[in-house]
This record gives C-alpha cells, structure tokens and sequence, in this order.
C-alpha cells in the first residue's frame, strides 16, 4: 500500500483554550501514542487532513507522519479516531497510532459486493448485515475493500465469513462465522414492515386511551 504523507508540528500547550486557538488557525489538536513511545502532543493542518480524507476510509491510509521539532522526524502511522463537533461536524481532534510495518494490526475493511444476483433479480433484497470486516494483516497489507461476488446468490441465500475471500496476508480477527451478506425475500420484508405498522397502531391508540382517560378524571381539591 502506498503511504501518505502528512505534516505535523509539535504543541506544548494543552486544554480547550489553546485548542480552540489552533482550529481558528486552520490546525487541528492532534495526539501520536503507540507501543513502545511515549504520546506526543501535534497538530495537523485542516485542508491537508481533509485532502486526505477525501481519497477514502481513514482507517486503510498508511501515513508518513513528518513531525517538525526542531528537526524533521518521520514515523509510519494510521488514523486511529477522529473525533468531530457534534453540530457543525468539524474535525476537532485526531488520534494517531504508530505501526512497525513488520507487526500485524487490527483493522476494519469496508465490504464490497461484485456482480448481479439471481435473487436480487426475482425480485429480493440484498441485505449487506456488515458492511466492514475486521481485520489483522501487516500495514502494507491493508486492502482498501474486501469484495464479495453476490452472483451465485438467490434469495435466501447467504454467504458467512468462512466464504469471504480476504486475499494473501489477511485473516479475520473473528472466531465467529457470522452472515456479512444476505438475500431477502421481499414478503420478509413486507412482514417486518406490517409488523412495525401494528406496533406503532398499538402505541397511538394506547396513548389515546390515556389521555382520555387523563381528561375524564376530576381534579383533585386543593
């Protein structure tokens, strides 16, 4: 996989304040914690993170973290967390991880699904249950997708995780042969949604009763 690079600077200061002060300059507070270092306090700049973000799931970008402290210093590391605002969505603060590229690690793959099912075209609906996989392969090794063909499958047809292809130097962290994707029969679903219907029906009519039995009560004397 190819790596990409990102510039960082080291911060002294901490807290909400001069991390507030950082966003208004166009950076982003930033940590880099590992195995065997100590965490170290950086901050990225916002359009350059963004830039990068824009190419896909961060959690398949194999970064070249070039760290300016007085001097330049490079390390191999993924994105572990972003965390944004919870109303305007802004990147507030990034988690970096440090990888040796001789070390598995443990990821999560987006799934992809290839090819026409049969069941899709009688009429089902195709059910991706996970839409990732986790992971353990080197850093290099990291796939950007995990692709599934769905031709074979009609409707009720499953496949589980013992049938996913993962490719060379990739192996599930899972012990459990879950169901990644699935082919619906439509009157399953039209089931589901009767079913919601009635529940809801129930609800609106129990509530209803009680505020009619609410306006029927007398009020109590003070």
């Amino acid at each position: 996989m190819e790596k990409t690079e990102l510039q960082a600077t080291v911060r002294k200061s901490v807290g909400n304040g001069p991390a507030r002060v950082l966003r208004r300059a166009g950076q982003i507070p930033a940590v880099l914690y590992g195995r065997k270092i100590e965490p170290v306090l950086l901050s990225v700049n916002t359009k350059d993170l963004e830039q990068i973000l824009k190419k896909g799931s961060f959690g398949q970008f194999i970064l070249n973290l070039v760290i300016q402290n007085g001097k330049k210093v490079t390390k191999s590391a993924i994105i572990k967390e972003l965390q944004t605002h919870p109303v305007s969505g802004n990147l507030i603060h990034i988690d970096f991880y440090e990888v040796d590229m001789k070390r598995q690690i443990k990821v999560m793959v987006p799934v992809v699904t290839t090819g026409k099912s049969a069941g899709i075209e009688e009429g089902g609906l195709l059910n991706i249950v996970r839409r990732e996989l986790e992971v353990f392969c080197l850093p290099g090794d990291i796939p950007e997708a995990i692709e599934i063909d769905i031709s074979e499958l009609g409707i009720g047809d499953s496949i589980h995780l013992e049938d996913v292809p993962l490719g060379e130097n990739v192996e599930v962290a899972a012990d459990v042969n879950y169901t990644v994707v699935t082919v619906l029969s439509p009157k399953v679903e039209e089931e589901v949604v009767e079913e919601e219907e009635e529940e809801l029906e129930g609800e609106e009519e129990g509530a209803e009763g009680e505020a009619a039995e609410a306006e029927a009560e007398p009020e109590e004397e003070k």
